[in-house]
């Protein structure tokens, strides 16, 4: 996803699971195929996109959308409510999503900055559960943000139980396998959590250490198609399956 406070970078995303799976704790189906016939099209925006054309992105085959709220424990974006709301009123299931800096501010901290400006949930079948997009650090060399294996692993439990805690919900995790593995040492701690995988590419590939399926797969920035505003994903089932899954 893009970060907003400097220019926007590329990435790749791959998650899924089924909605079955997830309601029996988080066990997994085999990896589907990436054009699996029974995924639907979505996509993720931020202030990057500004005034999306969210009727125009429905008859485009958007289904849902996961906008970003916040990022560390001090930012919001400007742009959120409208393409919140704007995406709701188009009739997308729609989520809000939470970058991270863990060497800014505590799990803790964060999570309750995100909660308060848009994180929340409820169970209607429209509010997706809330998003952790947690990966490379994008302002500068230092890939794990200084953190250690352990203190990774701690910052994001930290930012899961206190979301858990606000709304009911586990968090979605979106990251990569490359950056999950080498800055968690390949936690397993977090198989429950439904995975948004970043993987730009025509086929998810492995999944990080925990998980052994995709819920939601960003399989492409935008910029070489796609006809969605913002990153390109798929959830993995129907859109009826979609919907349970939001209703949690």
């Amino acid at each position: 996803m893009a970060r907003d406070q400097q220019p926007s970078r590329r990435r790749v995303r791959a998650v899924a699971a089924s909605v079955a799976a997830l309601a029996i704790g988080g066990s997994a189906l085999a990896e589907a195929p990436a054009a699996a016939a029974d995924s639907t099209r979505g996509h993720d925006v931020s202030s990057h996109q500004k005034n999306v054309d969210w009727p125009g992105a429905k008859a485009a085959g958007a289904r849902f959308v996961y906008v970003k709220a916040t990022e560390s424990h001090t930012y919001r974006s400007p742009y959120f409510r409208r393409q919140y709301d704007g995406s709701r009123a188009a009739g997308l299931v729609r989520g809000a999503y939470h970058f991270a800096l863990p060497h800014r501010s505590s799990g803790r901290a964060q999570a309750a900055h995100f909660v308060a400006n848009g994180g929340h949930w409820t169970p209607d079948g429209w509010t997706l559960p809330p998003a952790l997009d947690i990966e490379h650090n994008p302002y500068g060399n230092r890939t794990c943000y200084g953190l250690s294996r352990a203190r990774m692993v701690a910052w994001i439990t930290s930012f899961s139980n206190e979301v858990r805690r606000r709304t009911g919900r586990l968090p979605v995790i979106y990251t990569t396998a490359k950056w999950w593995n080498a800055c968690t040492g390949g936690s397993t701690a977090f198989g429950r959590h439904p995975l948004w995988l970043a993987r730009w590419s025509a086929s998810p590939g492995a999944l990080p250490s925990g998980w052994s399926a995709w819920t939601f797969w960003q399989h492409s920035d935008g910029s070489g198609g796609g006809g969605l505003p913002g990153d390109q994903d798929l959830f993995r089932g129907s859109t009826a399956q979609l919907r349970q899954f939001a209703r949690g």
